[in-house]
């Protein structure tokens, strides 16, 4: 999974996510959210929450990777959002916070569940930054975000997570956010790290999409935007790539 994002991103193509929260689309609605997301452009599959309230985790990724034509890929909100229905998990290390639990803390509660899960594991530097609103992201990690205007921490943030030895970078306003992430932010992290850069919050068009992959992203993530209707999927598509 490494190698294919790698080559991909190598090769200079822009790449989008659909993320699925597994707390707001209902289990009987898999199916057909499913059947879409294989007809839509979107390269990948992301799932996870900050918070499920509900113990059909296994039983809901087993279905999607059943169904889905796209990789599959974990989105942790915590160290029980573990299954082996799929093709690789983001582990997530909150990189913009000072919160133990979200540097290494859940990461060692999970280490052995991992390691028998198969799991092709995908280390990754998770920075939230500044949205207009509370987001459910920033809430649960318990943490500050990084000022939206402070370009400079942002770089040095996803700079230093590279220097660890961190092999992917994924910036975010949080789940609900109406922000995203403005571009002059974007391009300074990019231009100071070589690896693939996500991007997610607030995309609610094409145009903000291919914004974010004009200004470096690699991987923008979108899911609010079509949770509530399935076929705002079908907005997106791979456009024209950045030069």
């Amino acid at each position: 999974m490494q190698s294919e994002i790698n080559e991909r991103v190598r090769a200079g193509e822009k790449l989008w996510a659909i993320l699925i929260d597994p707390d707001k689309l209902p289990y009987d609605e898999i199916t057909d959210f499913m059947l879409m997301a294989n007809q839509s452009s979107c390269d990948y599959i992301l799932v996870g929450g900050s918070l499920i309230n509900h113990n059909q985790f296994q039983s809901y990724l087993k279905k999607i990777h059943e169904i889905s034509t796209k990789k599959v890929i974990i989105f942790p909100g915590n160290n029980h959002q573990i299954s082996n229905h799929a093709d690789a998990l983001l582990l997530l290390s909150l990189i913009s916070g000072r919160n133990p639990e979200l540097l290494i803390g859940q990461h060692v509660k999970a280490a052995f569940k991992l390691k028998e899960s198969g799991l092709e594991i995908l280390p990754c530097g998770y920075m939230l930054i500044e949205s207009e609103s509370l987001t459910s992201a920033i809430y649960m990690s318990e943490s500050l975000p990084i000022p939206k205007d402070k370009y400079d921490i942002a770089a040095a943030t996803a700079l230093a997570g590279i220097q660890l030895g961190l092999k992917y970078i994924y910036m975010d306003t949080g789940s609900g956010s109406n922000t995203a992430i403005n571009n002059k932010l974007i391009q300074a992290v990019k231009s100071n790290i070589s690896v693939p850069l996500f991007i997610g919050g607030g995309i609610t068009s094409q145009n903000q999409l291919q914004s974010c992959w004009d200004a470096g992203a690699d991987i923008v993530v979108i899911g609010n935007y079509i949770e509530k209707n399935f076929h705002k999927m079908y907005d997106f598509n791979k456009g024209t790539l950045a030069s």
